[in-house]
């Protein structure tokens, strides 16, 4: 009676462990799984039946390169999550509870109510530290949210790559129909932008998010367009930032491009390597000062020549530094010295 026992939870073990692998995202072949498993690989067709008998409907495909994958079922399946990803999800529905995505707030907290009675009380205390320790800024509430369902019509066009029309309003309040081909949604600070080709203008545009308003339903189908520099975020993140830039500067720099590449983000700047030593940085910020901190923290010999407030500025700032060391106000004292005899 013991043995049958102990057979059974160890079955029950290894079923529970091989839906777990199963829920990847991917094929594995029986022989992996075997090994994963520690059994035979008899042994592991035999509970893909004992599990499809529970309900999971488990695809099986044959061939060389043929494998077993869990594909989606009429209900919900349980969740099998290791600690990390059960923290992770956690976190991610509390981040979600006082993000920018508007009515998901009330359903990521019974979410994560759920997820918090079932978790086991290591995890809890580490999440119970997590958010004790953690203090979210405020969410501002001028910053713009938006609707879930605007952005599963955006990410579903452009899933199905199929036009999308829909109502926009730009920076002045004015409206306008616009044509797209949608290619990605970006999440960029507080807000989400829609990157897509426009039509009628015939070149990529950044829209954002909570200024939209959908026609349903989408159009015809479109063969997806390759992106200039392929990476949605930089692209975005450039367009954004350059947009709101009230000063602009053209910096030569005395450093690889791909070093100061490394040191700033895309919001910061676009870098265009001239030689081996050294670059061009294309940017700007909404105020001088920033543009400033923005040089200094390049950290190498740089030059500027426009524009002139930035080179007066730079100037103020060498001056101030150079006013704040010990050896100047040495000089400084002891000219006063000589003044005085």
């Amino acid at each position: 009676m013991r043995g049958t026992i102990e057979n059974m939870l160890e079955t029950s073990a290894r079923l529970l462990r091989l839906l777990s692998l199963l829920q990847t995202p991917r094929e594995w072949r029986g022989s992996e799984l075997a090994d994963r498993l520690s059994v035979s690989t008899r042994t592991v067709r035999n509970d893909i039946e004992r599990l499809r008998t529970l309900g999971y409907p488990v695809h099986g495909s044959r061939g060389a390169t043929g494998g077993y994958r869990l594909e989606a079922g009429a209900t919900l399946p349980p969740l099998l999550l290791d600690d990390e990803e059960a923290l992770a999800v956690a976190v991610g529905l509390r981040t979600a509870s006082v993000g920018t995505i508007g009515g998901i707030e009330e359903s990521s907290l019974r979410a994560l109510a759920k997820l918090e009675r079932v978790l086991p009380s290591r995890l809890r205390h580490r999440l119970n530290a997590l958010q004790t320790y953690t203090v979210p800024v405020p969410r501002d509430g001028a910053r713009p949210t938006v609707d879930p369902s605007v952005l599963t019509a955006l990410v579903t066009a452009a899933r199905d790559q199929e036009r999308l029309r829909f109502d926009y309003d730009n920076h002045g309040g004015r409206t306008s129909v616009r044509t797209v081909e949608p290619h990605r949604l970006v999440n960029w600070g507080h807000r989400w932008y829609l990157l897509a080709w426009d039509v009628e203008r015939a070149d990529w545009r950044t829209f954002r998010a909570d200024r939209i308003r959908p026609r349903i339903p989408t159009g015809p189908k479109f063969a997806p367009r390759e992106l200039p520099d392929g990476d949605a975020a930089a692209f975005v993140s450039r367009g954004v930032s350059a947009a709101a830039w009230r000063y602009r500067a053209r910096v030569l720099v005395h450093a690889p491009a791909e070093v100061i590449a490394e040191r700033i983000s895309p919001a910061v700047g676009v870098v265009e390597a001239v030689d081996e030593r050294t670059c061009v940085l294309d940017t700007g910020a909404d105020s001088i000062s920033t543009l400033g901190v923005h040089l200094g923290l390049l950290d190498t010999d740089f030059e500027v020549t426009e524009p002139p407030e930035l080179v007066d500025h730079l100037r103020e700032l060498a001056g101030r530094y150079a006013r704040a060391t010990p050896d100047h106000n040495n000089v400084q004292r002891a000219e006063r010295g000589t003044c005085t005899r």
